[in-house]
């Protein structure tokens, strides 16, 4: 499912129109963006965390050269599903 999939789900399921869904979703998106940005953790009861992990600056090796290069830290988002998510995606039909 992408997201204007997504966004036609939601409308299909609500009053909202598609482009009042697909708006709700660009905010909604936006506002996680924004505190993973200040570092904050979204916790989406009966979905899940989206947290920022952090991976500190290594050595590494330039695979086609084989010469050792230096990665510089960096961010990035994770999510983690909760109990509820991880159950519901292994219910017995």
């Amino acid at each position: 499912m992408n997201r204007s999939e997504l966004a036609e789900a939601l409308a299909a399921e609500t009053t909202l129109s598609k482009k009042d869904a697909e708006a709700l979703l660009a905010s909604t998106f936006k506002h996680i963006a924004t505190a993973l940005a200040r570092g904050e953790d979204v916790n989406i009861a009966g979905f899940g965390i989206f947290a920022v992990a952090e991976s500190a600056e290594r050595d590494g090796r330039n695979p086609q050269t084989g010469a050792a290069i230096r990665i510089a830290a960096s961010k990035s988002a994770k999510f983690r599903a909760s109990k509820t998510l991880k159950d519901s995606l292994n219910a017995k039909n």
